[in-house]
């Protein structure tokens, strides 16, 4: 190929952010931007129908941005017949296209994305430049030089860390208030009369509406109508101005009651007083740190509560920058992961939402409808039901990262494997977040209203989450009897009479036997190893 035009820019669905690195050093002029919609991204899991329509409506809006600021965009859509259906086919065609003399690219997110960039220097004859994501507050260098000769990586030590370094919510060099930590004031389950106030909805189908997301949303419906999930409550933040919009409302109107009740699940409020920013947060629609002084601010001048804003802050700066790194130290490893060696296949009932398991449902129903479940739905429902049943961690993994519009493979995999299932063997979490059903009537309103008696502990109508808890400690013993986090359930474990202990676990395998697996293709629909490419970084 005779290079003798621009550079050419991909820039990629979840990097839609004007400052995204591969753009601070051009000029508009000798570029052009190359955005694609390709099939491998929409299929290699079956991903829920709102999450590629909000990717694919806020592609589109962010490509008409760069327009507009004068940048020269290429843009492929999913429905252009030349369309090869993958990134290093686009990249490709457009250097080609253009005569390309090289290629300037922000690093993905993901394993198996990054691992094509690294070849297509060989495939295209051209040089290809992969810049860091600064997007991100912890550089992906700082966060392995953190990682490097601790015995223990924990987020909490992390996060003190990233509060030194931004100077949030810092008094100098002490933490406001004290304290690193609020969390303890944070877990409240809901009061009757607890009324969360609605979310702005961002929706198209108006008179006045946006045309463009009404153009996808009848694409995703004709080819991806058969995925999980539902178009009709679509109304997620396209823009970046739509998405200020949500975080005016989150901070206005719900970070106030946020840390009190940000553990709390009540039927039919979905989102309680979350903020819903993950999915432009990690599209690129909202800076992370922007987001975080925001609330800062919130803080400072007395709008809301220290408890609140530390618990919101640590999200972002805690956990959202501490599972990105740990996914990029661990992979590929990590995308096989299963320590505790589960293997009961995905139950058909994470799809259909029909069980009798009023939690569950209910988590599930959400999801289909929202693409959303917030963190507690998620961990404490979702992913303690997998690790006390035993299920698969790999199908789990695609689960989530179908299902949820947030859900990209570095925050998702790591949250899944690592702190949910107990996969890693406890690099990420320190114990498993395994719980009987006493946790989920403290934290929710759904045991009251279930089919199960979430006061019995065995038989056909106790909740399933007891005797599930038991079994899950029983047969994982050799693994887990020796973690001192785990010291008091297994004494009283140990303390039950041997006909106790008998009927506990007859009444699990009882449950475990009535679960149907899922059929082959609802996550996958080919194929796809999250770890079959090699990828070379940086690492300690």
């Amino acid at each position: 190929m005779h290079a003798i035009g621009p550079v050419l820019v991909p820039v990629l669905g979840d990097q839609l952010s004007p400052a995204i690195s591969s753009l601070s050093d051009r000029t508009r002029k000798d570029t052009v931007v190359l955005m694609m919609e390709v099939g491998q991204e929409t299929g290699y899991v079956r991903h829920h129908q709102a999450k590629i329509a909000l990717i694919l409506s806020a592609m589109r809006h962010f490509a008409q941005d760069l327009r507009a600021d004068g940048w020269q965009v290429d843009y492929v859509r999913l429905d252009d017949p030349d369309n090869t259906h993958s990134f290093s086919g686009e990249v490709e065609r457009a250097a080609r296209r253009h005569r390309a003399r090289g290629i300037q690219v922000t690093e993905p997110g993901e394993w198996r994305v990054r691992a094509m960039m690294h070849e297509w220097s060989a495939t295209l004859g051209l040089r290809v430049r992969i810049m860091p994501d600064t997007r991100f507050i912890c550089p992906l260098p700082d966060f392995f030089q953190w990682a490097a000769g601790r015995s223990e990586l924990r987020m909490e030590w992390f996060y003190r860390t990233m509060r030194r370094k931004t100077g949030l919510l810092m008094d100098g060099d002490k933490p406001v208030g004290g304290r690193w930590n609020f969390d303890a004031e944070n877990r409240s389950g809901p009061e009757p009369g607890l009324s969360p106030p609605a979310l702005p909805r961002f929706t198209p189908h108006s008179i006045t509406g946006d045309a463009i997301t009404r153009d996808v949303l009848d694409l995703v419906s004709d080819r991806f109508g058969d995925h999980f999930g539902s178009l009709d409550a679509f109304g997620w933040p396209v823009t970046r101005q739509d998405a200020e919009t949500l975080l005016d409302h989150f901070i206005e109107r719900c970070l106030p009651h946020f840390g009190h009740w940000q553990d709390a699940m009540m039927a039919g409020h979905d989102t309680m007083f979350h903020s819903l920013l993950a999915p432009a947060i990690n599209l690129g629609l909202l800076d992370p740190l922007a987001v975080c002084r925001r609330a800062e601010a919130a803080y400072r001048s007395g709008q809301a509560p220290i408890a609140a804003v530390e618990g919101f802050i640590r999200q972002i700066i805690g956990w959202r920058e501490y599972v990105r790194g740990m996914y990029w130290l661990d992979m590929p490893g990590l995308a096989g992961a299963n320590a505790l060696d589960a293997q009961r296949p995905l139950p058909e009932f994470w799809w259909t939402g029909q069980t009798p398991m009023r939690c569950l449902a209910e988590t599930v129903r959400s999801t289909r409808e929202n693409a959303y479940a917030h963190h507690i739905q998620r961990l404490m429902v979702m992913g303690n039901f997998a690790l006390l049943a035993g299920l698969r961690p790999q199908e789990v993994a695609d689960w989530f990262l179908a299902v949820y519009a947030d859900a990209f493979e570095w925050v998702e995999l790591p949250n899944v494997a690592g702190m949910a299932l107990h996969a890693d063997g406890g690099r990420l979490a320190s114990k498993p977040y395994a719980a009987s059903g006493a946790y989920i009537d403290r934290m929710s309103d759904y045991c009251g209203a279930c089919r199960y008696d979430v006061k019995r502990k065995t038989g056909p109508d106790a909740c399933p989450f007891n005797a599930l808890y038991w079994h899950f400690l029983d047969r994982n013993a050799d693994r887990l009897s020796g973690n001192p986090r785990l010291a008091y359930p297994y004494a009283t474990w140990a303390r039950m009479s041997p006909e106790k202990r008998a009927e506990t676990l007859a009444s699990a395998e009882a449950f475990l036997a009535t679960l149907q697996p899922a059929a082959p293709g609802w996550a996958r629909s080919q194929d796809c190893s999250r770890s079959s490419n090699a990828c070379l970084i940086a690492r300690p």
